[in-house]
């Protein structure tokens, strides 16, 4: 008997959600409809594709089996997608830029509203997520653009060079070396407690790895999963963090944060565009590659001229 693609769905969104409950989010159905349609599934497949636990599902042996064939099966079907979308061209469709949080937020405004300006028929959808969730949502053909930054290190992917990024540290107003005329030790930050991103953080990598290099160890880290509330952390005296300069410029302006130089210790990151080796990009996510290589070079000029 063929494979219900439908039901094969409902099961992949399942174990990629990991509950019925979030699958029925993502599909946009009842949890009820999931459930059912995976009990069928199980019954025209002949055997129990999922385990039921505690905290949600997983999948049994012949579930991760059946899942390596549905991915594939998905990926060309989204291939197919994006190879229609381009005989289509730039006059109607959608472009998926995945970026990990910082570029979100702070870094692609400009490269989005240019491309909105001159393709106003395309619709723009944002992802942001940390580094290692975006390398996934690429490999996965879930994204047409994908902006990280830190290091990825799959077979999978290809990691060009986009831009470089100057790491930061940040204190309150009413820490102590706020009042710094000088540069800072670095054995000071030793004792300090020192704010970062979740894992899987590109700019949690950096930072520590920098850190390590120039042999610091903080004193304790408090690990927080959004730059802007690591801000705030920071803000009120919880701890120091070191952040991309593009973050902060706001609150540096309204004299709740301060930058503090840190003296022998310059953090630089460079920050990536992700590919797929072969993949045959859309229209849209060509002309959005060639603003992102393009507006850098023309703000440089225009710097260098002024």
């Amino acid at each position: 008997m063929p494979l219900n693609l439908h039901l094969l769905r409902m099961f992949t969104t399942v174990v990629r959600t990991g509950s019925f409950s979030r699958a029925a989010d993502a599909l946009h159905i009842s949890q009820p409809a999931i459930s059912k349609g995976v009990r069928d599934f199980e019954l025209q497949i002949g055997c129990r594709l999922l385990d039921r636990i505690p905290k949600g599902v997983r999948p049994t042996r012949e579930g991760l089996a059946l899942m390596r064939h549905a991915e594939a099966l998905f990926a060309t079907e989204r291939q197919a997608e994006e190879e229609m979308r381009s005989l289509r061209g730039l006059e109607e469709g959608s472009l998926r830029i995945g970026a990990s949080t910082t570029i979100a937020s702070y870094m692609i405004a400009e490269y989005l509203g240019i491309f909105h300006n001159a393709y106003p028929n395309i619709d723009l959808h944002i992802i942001s997520a940390n580094t290692s969730e975006i390398a996934d949502l690429t490999i996965g053909h879930e994204v047409d653009i994908a902006l990280v930054e830190g290091p990825i290190r799959d077979e999978n992917l290809i990691a060009e060079p986009w831009q470089t990024d100057v790491m930061e540290l940040i204190v309150g107003s009413h820490h102590p070396f706020a009042a710094s005329k000088t540069p800072i030790a670095a054995s000071a930050l030793a004792s300090e407690t020192l704010i970062v991103r979740e894992p899987g953080s590109g700019s949690r990598e950096i930072v520590t790895r920098a850190l390590a290099d120039h042999g610091i160890e903080p004193r304790r880290t408090l690990e927080i999963g959004s730059t802007e509330a690591i801000k705030q952390a920071v803000a009120v005296g919880l701890g120091v963090s070191i952040v991309s300069r593009a973050a902060v410029s706001d609150q540096v302006a309204q004299g709740r944060l301060k930058i503090i130089s840190v003296r022998n210790v310059a953090i630089k990151r460079q920050l990536w565009q992700l590919k797929i080796p072969g993949r045959l990009d859309a229209p849209a996510a060509v002309v959005f590659e060639q603003i992102l290589n393009e507006v850098p070079r023309r703000l440089s000029v225009a710097g260098t001229l002024s």
